[in-house]
């Protein structure tokens, strides 16, 4: 963090109010971004996609629990894992519980990974989380949405395929049609990251330059150190 510069109250509105003026510029930039994602075409989803759910085995159009759109989070926990991916468990502090709110405005949101049900369950009750997950395993799902043993990644071929990574997904239905609608990807996914967008708002930020990876300091939320 370099030395702060110190001025008066005065001197600080006056930089507040400039940047000020920067911030409401970005929330219009960004309320465009979002008409223009809505503004993207569909594409059919064409595949018999299968999952394991609480419920028994569903298909991509049952996820939807009626509603007519949804949200899946691409949560990191490969077949073999013992544990969810620590960075999608910070994801998941900040989205659990808003599913109630989203629902009311016509959307699912499920989480969705390639573990076990079982194992998913069993990590889901030990992080206290109460949203909705389900196994990918029956299907290629997460391979199709390139976040397992992809080839491509946030849009651009990689050089070597990570057995997993996380994203976002959101699907629409319409006259019994399920249809793609929109993914995200890599830092795509930051903004709902609360914890994140609070820490912008700090003098230190996200204090991650000099970590060896950004998120190095990071823990699930039962295993930080006294």
């Amino acid at each position: 963090m370099s030395e702060p510069v110190v001025a008066s109250r005065e001197e600080w509105r006056r930089a507040r109010l400039e940047l000020l003026a920067a911030e409401k510029e970005l929330t219009r930039r960004r309320d465009e971004l979002s008409r223009q994602r809505r503004a993207l075409p569909w594409v059919r989803v064409e595949k018999d996609y299968r999952f394991d759910t609480v419920d028994g085995p569903r298909s991509l159009a049952e996820l939807f629990d009626g509603r007519s759109q949804l949200l899946v989070y691409h949560f990191m926990f490969g077949p073999e894992w013992e544990e969810g991916c620590p960075s999608c468990s910070f994801w998941a502090d900040s989205f659990d519980g808003v599913d109630i709110h989203l629902a009311h405005r016509d959307v699912t949101f499920i989480a969705a990974s390639r573990a076990p049900l079982d194992r998913l369950q069993g990590y889901r009750e030990r992080m206290g989380w109460r949203f909705a997950w389900v196994s990918t395993a029956p299907s290629d799902f997460n391979v199709d949405f390139g976040v397992s043993d992809a080839s491509t990644y946030n849009y651009a071929p990689v050089a070597e395929p990570a057995e997993e990574s996380p994203g976002l997904s959101a699907f629409a239905r319409r006259d019994g049609q399920v249809f793609h609608t929109y993914s995200a990807y890599s830092r795509g996914i930051d903004a709902f990251n609360a914890a994140y967008q609070l820490l912008d708002l700090t003098p230190k930020g996200r204090d991650e330059d000099g970590l060896p990876y950004p998120a190095a300091w990071l823990h699930r939320h039962d295993a930080y150190p006294d």
